[in-house]
């Protein structure tokens, strides 16, 4: 199935999103551990994420599926619901902030990548980014 992705700025929807970040292998990816996240520690996330960069909400065919920021240090941070990863989504979100990125005037941005998070580094890296060091995957712009 074609997905048209767009992003949205970031607004508080907390009954959704919880959702997502109740997943246990989301909060693997994500955090490194299968920690849960409850209403809270989600508002605490999102404050943080809005406070030091932009934060959209991705949607595909105009359903909300995930969130992205761009910080402001360069640090790009993606989370696709369980249900809609591994279909081409966060790719197509990351084109968009990569856009975003050099608009906003930045040179390289990068992600950090748990070891263990094949997934995300076969995108990332598919997307141009290359191994920097530890967990860090970098690419100019």
């Amino acid at each position: 199935m074609q997905y048209n992705v767009e992003l949205i700025p970031y607004y508080d929807d907390f009954a959704r999103t919880l959702n997502w970040y109740k997943d246990e292998e989301l909060c693997m990816q994500i955090d490194g551990i299968p920690n849960p996240y409850n209403i809270e520690r989600l508002q605490k996330m999102y404050r943080y994420l809005c406070k030091n960069g932009d934060c959209w909400y991705i949607t595909a065919n105009g359903e909300l599926v995930g969130d992205i920021t761009l910080l402001n240090t360069g640090e790009i941070a993606i989370a696709i619901c369980k249900e809609y990863q591994n279909m081409h989504i966060g790719r197509e979100a990351l084109e968009l902030v990569l856009q975003k990125a050099k608009q906003k005037g930045f040179k390289e941005v990068f992600a950090k990548i748990y070891a263990f998070n094949i997934r995300s580094k076969i995108v990332f890296e598919a997307m141009g980014f290359s191994h920097k060091n530890g967990e860090v995957y970098l690419r100019a712009i």
